[in-house]
C-alpha cells in the first residue's frame, strides 16, 4: 500500500502501460517484437498470450528489479526499520514480507497490462475468437513464477550488498545479461530457465522449422525489429501443453527463492549497524590556561561573501567524485582504458554506455539529494538558487561525464569525426539533463534508474533507435534532433524546479 500510493510508481505504472502496448504490434505497424526466420504468428489468443508472457517476462524483469530494490534501504532511512527490530518479529518473517510485498507490486503491474492485452486483442485480432484459458495459461507458467524470482533477488542483493546500490544495478546487470543469453540446447535443461521463456521460445521455432522443412538453427528475434514488410509471413501458433517436470520447476524455483530467504536472514543486519569510531589521541590542554579574556574578536577571520558560481561548481564537483567507494573509480579508470585498446566502433557502441552505466548512482540523485538528505529549506533558500546551485549541478555532473570519456573524444577528433564527437558532448549532456528532469518530475531517482538501465541495455544490444552518443549511423537530423531534447528536458528541469520555489 506504501508503495502503490507513491507518486512515483503512477508513473511506473503509465510507463509499463505505454511499453507494454508496443509488446504486440497492429496489424499495420512497421515492427515486430518476435520474428522467427521472417514469421510472425496470426493474432489468435495463443499467439497475443504467449508474446505478451515473452516479452513481459523480459522487461518487467528488467526494470522490475529497481522498482522493488530499495524497500530495506527505505526503512533504514525513514528509522522504521529500528522500530521493526524493537518488535518480536524474526528476520525471515521480515524479509519474507519484504518479497511477497515486492511480489504484489509487481504482480499489480502485470495484471494491468493483460488486462491492456486483452482490450488489444478485441482490435487486433484477425477474426479469432478469444480463449481465456490459451492467453492466461503462459503467464501463469512464465511470467508470474519469473517475477517472485525477481522478487526474491532484489531482497538478497540488499541484504548483501547494504548501502552500495551500485554494486547491486551491477550485479543484476550482469546476471539479467547471462539469463538472456543463455540457450538452453536439450529439454531437461529448461527447467534451470529462471525467466521461463526458453522452452516457448524453442516450441515456436520448432513449428516454424518444421514450415520451412529445415533442420539447421534458424533466426529468432525478440524485441522491436523493423523487417522488410514484404518478407513477411505467418503461421498459426495454437501455443503448447507444457510438460509436468517444466510446471513442477516453476514451483521450485519459488521454494528455492524461499529458502534463499531463509538462509539470508541469519546473516541479515537486523538495522543493528554501528558506525566504527577511531578516536585519535590528540593534544589536551590545561583548561586553567584557556580563559575568556584570552580570546581577541579582532584576530579572527572575518567572513567573505562570494557569490561566484565557482566554489558551488567545485563542491558539487567534488561530491560527485567522492561518491561510492574509492574502488570503483578503479572500475571507471579501466574503461576509460578499454576506450583507448578496444576498437573505435566497439568502443564508442559498448563501452561507452557502460562506462556511463557505472555513474547511475551519481547521477540518478544530483537534483534530489537535497530533498533526501532533508536540507533542502536551506539549499533552496540560498542566493539565487535557480542560477548558482542548480546549474553548478548540472555543469559539475556534464563535466564528470565528458571526463570519462575524453579518450574516445581525442581518437573521434584524431579521425576528424567531428560530427561523432558533438554526438558524444550531447550525449553526456543529454543524460544528465535527464537525470536532473526525472529526479525533480518524480521525486526519487528510481525512475531514472530503471529508465537508465534499459536505455543502457537497448544500446549494448545494437538497437539505434535508443542511441543517444551517436554510435550508430544516422541521418543528418540526429544531431538536431538531440539538441532539441536537451533543450526541451532542460526547460522542463527549471519549470519544475521554479515552480517548486515558488510553492
Amino acid at each position: 500500500m506504501q508503495r502503490t500510493r507513491s507518486y512515483a510508481f503512477l508513473i511506473t505504472l503509465c510507463a509499463s502501460l505505454a511499453l507494454g502496448y508496443t509488446f504486440v504490434p497492429e496489424p499495420n505497424a512497421s515492427y515486430s517484437t518476435i520474428r522467427i526466420a521472417g514469421y510472425v504468428g496470426f493474432y489468435n489468443s495463443a499467439w497475443f498470450g504467449y508474446v505478451t508472457a515473452i516479452m513481459t517476462s523480459i522487461f518487467l524483469a528488467l526494470i522490475g528489479f529497481y522498482l522493488v530494490n530499495s524497500g530495506i534501504k527505505k526503512d533504514t532511512e525513514t528509522k522504521v526499520g529500528q522500530v521493526v527490530a524493537a518488535t518480536p518479529i524474526s528476520n525471515f518473517k521480515y524479509l519474507i514480507a519484504k518479497v511477497f510485498s515486492n511480489y504484489m507490486l509487481l504482480l499489480t503491474i502485470i495484471a494491468v497490462l493483460i488486462f491492456m492485452s486483452m482490450i488489444l486483442f478485441l482490435l487486433y485480432n484477425d477474426g479469432y475468437s478469444f480463449g481465456f484459458f490459451q492467453f492466461i495459461k503462459p503467464h501463469l507458467f512464465i511470467t508470474v513464477p519469473a517475477m517472485f524470482s525477481i522478487s526474491v533477488l532484489a531482497v538478497v542483493f540488499e541484504v548483501c550488498f547494504g548501502k552500495y546500490s551500485v554494486l547491486q544495478n551491477l550485479a543484476f546487470f550482469f546476471l539479467f545479461t547471462v539469463l538472456l543469453v543463455s540457450t538452453p540446447q536439450k529439454e531437461s535443461y529448461f527447467a534451470f530457465d529462471v525467466l521461463g521463456n526458453k522452452i516457448v521460445m524453442a516450441q515456436i521455432e520448432d513449428e516454424v522449422r518444421d514450415i520451412i522443412k529445415s533442420d539447421e538453427r534458424i533466426a529468432f528475434n525478440i524485441g522491436y525489429v523493423i523487417p522488410d514488410k514484404k518478407e513477411t509471413k505467418k503461421f498459426e501458433f495454437d501455443g503448447m501443453n507444457f510438460p509436468k517436470s517444466f510446471i513442477l520447476s516453476r514451483i521450485a524455483w519459488m521454494l528455492f527463492g524461499i529458502a534463499l530467504i531463509g538462509i539470508i536472514s541469519l546473516v541479515f543486519h537486523r538495522f543493528d549497524r554501528r558506525e566504527r569510531i577511531r578516536i585519535k589521541p590528540s593534544y589536551q590542554p590545561n583548561k586553567k590556561q584557556i580563559g575568556a579574556n584570552e580570546i581577541q574578536l579582532s584576530n579572527l577571520p572575518k567572513p567573505k561573501v562570494n557569490y561566484a558560481i565557482f566554489s558551488l561548481f567545485r563542491t558539487e564537483f567534488l561530491l560527485l567524485f567522492r561518491k561510492g567507494k574509492r574502488w570503483l573509480w578503479i572500475l571507471n579508470i579501466i574503461g576509460m582504458i578499454l576506450l583507448i585498446v578496444f576498437p573505435l566502433t566497439f568502443s564508442h557502441q559498448i563501452v561507452l554506455p557502460l562506462l556511463w552505466f557505472l555513474q547511475v548512482h551519481r547521477l540518478s540523485d544530483i537534483t534530489t539529494k537535497e530533498t533526501t538528505h532533508n536540507v533542502h529549506y536551506f539549499t533552496f533558500t540560498a542566493f539565487r538558487p535557480m542560477r548558482r546551485l542548480l546549474v553548478s549541478q548540472l555543469a559539475a555532473a556534464i563535466t564528470l561525464m565528458l571526463l570519462l570519456s575524453v579518450p574516445l573524444i581525442i581518437r573521434l577528433a584524431l579521425t576528424f569525426n567531428f560530427t561523432s564527437v558533438l554526438a558524444v558532448i550531447f550525449g553526456a549532456v543529454l543524460l544528465v539533463v535527464l537525470a536532473a528532469t526525472l529526479g525533480i518530475l518524480s521525486n526519487g531517482k528510481k525512475l531514472f534508474e530503471v529508465f537508465f538501465f534499459m536505455l543502457t541495455y537497448t544500446n549494448i544490444n545494437g538497437i539505434s533507435h535508443a542511441d543517444y552518443f551517436g554510435g550508430f549511423e544516422h541521418s543528418s537530423f540526429y544531431l538536431i534532433l538531440l539538441l532539441v531534447l536537451i533543450l526541451s528536458l532542460t526547460c522542463i528541469t527549471f519549470l519544475k524546479r521554479t515552480y517548486t520555489l515558488n510553492k
